[in-house]
């Protein structure tokens, strides 16, 4: 897959090592053992330690973690304004409004 790169848009990776910070952040801000988190979230304590130490998850484990620290209507909020990056996408999203098939 092909993604390009634009600037002021960090690399995936600098973002998951940047959210894994921040919920290890939240997490001793709560005075939360890794433990406990899990049992918060359903998510095991082995999981979250990868997170945390290596920016490994999987989406469904980081949501359920994220709504444990009482996030979820960030993480609702999180793409629902669309963002476009020129002109000429908007024009094309706009001209494509119509149609309604594609892949999904």
């Amino acid at each position: 897959m092909y993604i390009k790169f634009i600037p002021g848009i960090t690399r995936s990776e600098d973002i998951i090592t940047e959210y894994a910070a921040r919920i290890k952040q939240r997490r001793l801000e709560k005075n939360l053992s890794r433990n406990k988190l899990a049992e918060l979230s359903g998510v095991s304590a082995a999981t979250l330690r990868k997170f945390e130490d290596e920016g490994k998850i999987s989406l469904e484990s980081f949501i359920a973690i994220a709504v444990a620290l009482g996030y979820s209507e960030e993480l609702l909020k999180l793409m629902e304004t669309p963002r476009y990056t020129t002109i000429e996408e908007l024009n094309d999203i706009n001209t494509n409004k119509s149609r309604k098939r594609g892949r999904i």
